[in-house]
């Protein structure tokens, strides 16, 4: 099920959720935007993912984390599904955003290097660690919200990848036969392993420039490794 808010609305969660931590004045009831509203009940999802897991994340949890009826809760997310996707898809688009008009003109491993590049202070804190286990511990009980997790996690970053592969090849700069496989060979390359995450200690986020120099490295060999394909496969 598609969750209630749309993906560019999450761009602007971020600056939403400072206004909504502005002062009251006294005896002022605190008003929330939609948006406001959204990342408030976002920010507790990942508070009660985080403590209890996707067993125990219930909606009637969520809405007493977030300090609200679970009426209002259900008003914003019509079902446990569509907040569990987009609670996911809010982690995806701190790591991976569209390029914009200007950037598209850029050279394909500065436009890769600005597609997979998480946003300042993004990182990869704990939290969307435990959404992985708990995803991987309850998928046979929950394959609906497993599914929903590949889909706007892993596999939404291989698409957006696809896609920019896609209109290099188009525009000449690049000669791949099987986009889809480059794409999936990419986003392995670029990010640190599901496995490797799983199974190491929790040490918060990773420092920005071992994110960035990861990355590059990655860019690096993928795009040499296209080259010396295409030389040897004309």
């Amino acid at each position: 099920m598609s969750p209630t808010v749309s993906e560019e609305h999450f761009c602007d969660l971020g600056k939403d959720c400072a206004r909504a931590e502005a002062p009251r004045g006294p005896g002022r009831p605190r008003l929330l935007t939609p948006a406001q509203r959204e990342c408030q009940i976002l920010d507790a999802t990942e508070r009660v993912l985080a403590r209890h897991g996707l067993q125990g994340a219930s909606m009637a949890l969520i809405a007493q984390e977030a300090g609200m009826s679970k009426r209002t809760l259900y008003d914003v997310f019509a079902s446990r599904e569509s907040l569990f996707a987009a609670c996911v898809r809010r982690i995806r688009s701190a790591v991976v955003r569209p390029l914009s008009e200007d950037q598209q003109g850029l050279p394909l491993a500065a436009r890769l290097r600005l597609l997979l590049l998480p946003a300042p202070g993004a990182g990869f804190a704990e939290v969307p660690v435990e959404i992985m286990r708990a995803v991987i511990a309850e998928a046979p009980r929950h394959p609906e919200l497993a599914h929903e997790f590949r889909e706007e996690g892993p596999l939404a970053i291989e698409r957006m990848i696809r896609a920019e592969l896609d209109q290099a090849v188009a525009r000449g700069e690049v000669a791949i036969a099987d986009t889809a496989m480059a794409a999936r060979l990419l986003r392995d390359m670029a990010y640190e392993s599901a496995l490797d995450r799983l199974t190491t200690p929790p040490s918060g986020p990773r420092p920005a420039e071992q994110v960035q120099a990861r990355l590059d490295l990655a860019i690096g060999v993928f795009l040499g490794g296209i080259a010396a394909v295409s030389l040897t496969h004309p």
